[in-house]
């Protein structure tokens, strides 16, 4: 009789494709270790330069122009992108181009955030010399506090000596991650400074996700001029020629002084359908008080409200109000327009 195939030589510990995974697994978590270790080290090590790097950047009425070399200027990129993004005007210059004539983008009024690890990359001198000739503040960020760039530099901000990741110690590894972190730290802080508001970061995001998640109710509703209103006393009859012309499928119903009492649904009508209907007032018709939202809520706040997630029914439509008066009015499907989900 053939034999069969044992069917756990997968999981045999010397089964070549297991320890391929092993090795895999113990690379990768010696790197993640490494450079959380460094990250540690580095939130450890920060003090008064931080902050007196942070006067330097808040200071400027221009552009924090962010540089550097090599795998340093690709974290440059994404810190000035980051920056940019948070309040901050930023811009990326590539150190080569600035020797040929890209120098004209650093202007008085602007900042430098220069990054080298050894601080003695070549390529900076003339930022460097360029940013003391014309008095532009320059913040440095490095591993040498005794480096060209450092001695250049109004502020420093040194890494900690950690390990690079890479098995040889040459990759920019736990360096770049360093920088890459340091970055976040100084935009966040700038950020926090400057009171740069979800309102702001809407405005700089006005595509993604994140800008439809921040959306106001004032953002989406519609305004004071298209509200179907009437007064308690008013009969059904002209009450349901104003719910036809506003679409929104109700009408508001307010009392003196302009205050929203009360509202007639579609399904109020359903619920008083008689021959007699027609005549009589709207306050034996309406639902009081409604359900209501501030303008600056968060639209998927009204969403919410409007999906009956307070263990209330569903409703389509939902008034704004400021103290207790109608300005505005949302319906379901201005939410769905906008992305509100």
């Amino acid at each position: 009789m053939k034999p069969q195939p044992d069917h756990n030589d997968s999981q045999r510990p010397d089964d070549p494709a297991n320890q391929t995974a092993d090795q895999d697994l113990d690379a990768g978590r010696r790197v993640l270790r490494l450079e959380a270790e460094g990250l540690n080290a580095l939130a450890n090590s920060l003090g008064r330069e931080f902050s007196r790097a942070l006067d330097l950047l808040a200071a400027v009425s221009g552009r924090i122009t962010v540089t550097g070399m090599g795998k340093s200027g690709h974290v440059a990129r994404k810190i000035a992108a980051t920056l940019a993004s948070t309040g901050s005007p930023a811009q990326f210059v590539h150190p080569g181009e600035a020797s040929h004539g890209d120098l004209g983008m650093i202007a008085p009024g602007d900042a430098v955030l220069a990054m080298s690890n050894s601080g003695d990359t070549t390529e900076l001198n003339d930022i460097i010399l360029y940013a003391r000739r014309f008095g532009i503040p320059l913040v440095a960020m490095t591993a040498k506090a005794d480096s060209t760039l450092a001695e250049g530099a109004d502020a420093t901000l040194l890494l900690p000596r950690a390990p690079e990741a890479c098995p040889m110690g040459l990759a920019p590894t736990t360096s770049t991650t360093m920088m890459l972190a340091l970055g976040d730290a100084i935009a966040v802080a700038l950020l926090k400074r400057k009171g740069f508001s979800e309102q702001d970061f809407q405005v700089l995001h006005p595509g993604g996700s994140l800008a439809r998640k921040l959306l106001r109710v004032s953002d989406i509703m519609h305004g004071p001029e298209t509200l179907p209103l009437c007064r308690p006393d008013t009969a059904m009859s002209e009450a349901i020629l104003l719910m036809t012309q506003g679409t929104f499928g109700c009408v508001g119903i307010t009392e003196d002084g302009g205050v929203l009492i009360g509202i007639i649904t579609d399904g109020d009508l359903r619920r008083h359908m008689d021959p007699g209907l027609l005549a009589v007032p709207a306050r034996e018709v309406m639902t009081g008080p409604p359900r209501t939202i501030r303008p600056q809520a968060l639209a998927a706040e009204a969403l919410g409200i409007m999906n009956g997630v307070r263990d209330e029914r569903p409703i389509t439509s939902l008034f704004v109000v400021e103290n207790d008066r109608p300005v505005g009015i949302v319906h379901i499907h201005d939410c769905l327009r906008a992305g509100v989900a």
